[in-house]
């Protein structure tokens, strides 16, 4: 595997700096633990883990909730080595398709409740269940069953022996109160008030949700790993990115967990109470083609159906000077739907080339010529114009599709931007009305997240575009479950090859991502798949409590 010296030098950094931290630091000794205020530019969907799709969201459950165990700082999905425990403070491999959990003795649900082994069957239950339709859904489809053998150890047995059955019986569910949720219908409970006032058994309580302002948290100081370093959590909804930078500038904020560009990390770095904490994401951006007409969906789109149609916009897109003109250093041009995060990212693997006039000559063969002479390809009475969403929180999509733009339009193709606010965004593309949309995914540590998002059995899922390919999805199944990770990888190349030959999507931004963060906190820990989870670790230094307060009533 290849990677740049800045990018080894910057992960070596994080790892420093203490990323996965996973045991309990020192809390505050008296009431005054403090107030973070986190300001982020979209608001949290829903706050119940397995209806749970915004980056936001997550976040926000990974603190109210948690797992069985957590991955550890080398980021092993192999096996159980490095796991960190959590919830469960201990377990065995009964046999090759067997593992046995112990709940920790002191877990408590937030109204006091035992935490129990029927509270994880029950979780299973509803992340499993059609109905909540969980984006992990796909990915727990290898373990059969989830049993409590007695009040604190629950029992999983899984359908064949694979590599990674211990990441996915630990990794992708939040524990969930079944004392509290088993008496709501399944059909109900993703719509149920729970979702917006939850109870769980993770490092903070939920307090309140504003909507269209606010969440607050505050620190459960009875949690059973420890208190909380920092008593009082805020996540404060700004749509204007913009506006985010300014309030995390003026004080009003302490934390913002991705900057969004080189000016706005520039801007932070010169400010004095302020320092610029870069981090690695397994996170790509996109524009993402719909295959079906949003108009019907039983039909093909007019245009994006077509392969070769969307292997010439691909390679009219120059993707190396987009990264250049948007992240600058704090970026890459991603090799597919696989970010470098992932053990199996490697620079060979095979891509569309940025080529102007093969493009053209690929739809001139196809029949869309300029025949009015108005800068735009028709055919047979039809304009090659399309539409992309793009959601307005996001500084960085922005910018980068004004860019697209400019660059289809040298080809002759017609790209309208229609900006929406985030959950508009998000509506109209996990519903499939776009023509084509910028989304943005992030990636758990294993590469099998590929299939959430770009294999036939992810579609009505978090495959928007209805993408299909059954070569894809085979070589997918195979490097699922490959022996060994040298077999894996090759598997794992061939597929993302062949993908992006058929491309569903334009692979145009990885980022690095770099937060804002105030220099009143210590402790500070930034988690590659999610930078918040580790929020609870980190705790205000001696002697900087004034100042925040001061900052607070300016």
């Amino acid at each position: 595997m290849k990677h740049t010296r800045w990018y080894s030098a910057l992960l070596s950094l994080i790892l420093l700096l203490g990323m996965w931290a996973c045991s309990p630091k020192a809390a505050c000794d008296d009431e005054a633990c403090g107030t973070l205020v986190v300001v982020t530019t979209a608001e949290a969907d829903v706050l119940l883990p397995p209806a749970t799709r915004s980056d936001i969201g997550v976040g926000l459950t990974d603190l109210i909730f948690t797992k069985l165990a957590d991955l550890g700082p080398e980021l092993n999905t192999v096996g159980d080595e490095g796991f960190t425990p959590l919830l469960a403070n201990d377990w065995v491999f009964e046999d090759s398709l067997t593992i046995a959990f112990k709940i920790h003795p002191d877990a408590e649900w937030h109204d006091g409740a035992p935490v129990t082994a029927t509270d994880v069957t029950f979780t299973f239950e509803v992340y499993r269940d059609s109905a909540i339709n969980s984006s992990a859904r796909q990915r727990l489809g290898r373990i059969a069953s989830v049993t409590a053998r007695d009040e604190r150890t629950a029992i999983f047995r899984f359908t064949e022996v694979y590599a990674e059955q211990f990441f996915d019986a630990v990794y992708h569910m939040r524990i969930l109160p079944r004392h509290i949720l088993e008496s709501v219908p399944m059909d109900q409970l993703a719509t149920h008030a729970f979702g917006r006032e939850p109870v769980g058994a993770g490092p903070y309580r939920f307090v309140r949700w504003d909507t269209g302002e606010l969440v607050e948290l505050e620190a459960d100081s009875a949690f059973f790993l420890g208190r909380p370093g920092v008593k009082r959590l805020i996540w404060r909804f700004t749509a204007d990115p913009n506006a985010a930078i300014t309030h995390l500038v003026a004080g009003e904020a302490d934390v913002m967990g991705s900057l969004g560009g080189p000016t706005n990390v520039d801007r932070v770095t010169a400010t004095e109470h302020l320092r610029a904490v870069p981090y690695p994401v397994p996170v790509y951006m996109f524009v993402g083609f719909n295959l079906r007409d949003p108009k019907n969906a039983g039909r093909p789109h007019p245009l994006f159906a077509d392969r070769e149609v969307r292997r010439a916009v691909s390679m009219a897109v120059d993707r190396a000077a987009l990264v250049r003109a948007v992240l600058g250093e704090y970026g890459n041009v991603p090799v597919g739907p696989a970010t470098r995060p992932l053990w199996i990212w490697d620079d060979g693997i095979e891509q569309l080339p940025f080529d102007t006039a093969a493009a053209r000559r690929e739809l001139a063969s196809l029949g869309w010529q300029d025949s009015d002479q108005n800068g735009v390809l028709d055919r047979q009475g039809r304009a090659f114009t399309f539409e992309l969403l793009v959601p307005v929180s996001s500084g960085l999509r922005r910018q980068a599709a004004v860019i697209v733009k400019e660059q289809l339009a040298r080809v002759g193709i017609d790209m309208k931007i229609h900006e929406l606010e985030f959950n508009t965004f998000f509506a109209r593309s996990s519903s499939g009305q776009f023509d084509a949309h910028f989304g943005a995914w992030g990636q758990d540590p294993s590469p099998a997240s590929i299939a959430d998002t770009w294999t036939t059995a992810a579609v009505g899922n978090l495959n928007f575009g209805s993408y299909s390919n059954r070569e894809v999805d085979g070589l997918i199944r195979e490097a699922m479950r490959a022996p060994n990770p040298a077999q894996a990888k090759a598997r794992w190349h061939e597929a993302l090859s062949t993908l992006n030959a058929d491309p569903p999507a334009i692979w145009l931004l990885e980022p690095v991502a770099v937060a804002g963060v105030h220099q009143r906190f210590e402790d500070v820990s930034i988690r590659t798949d999610q930078w918040a989870a580790d929020l609870w670790t980190w705790r205000v230094a001696r002697g900087r409590m004034i100042e925040r307060d001061l900052l607070a009533r300016q």
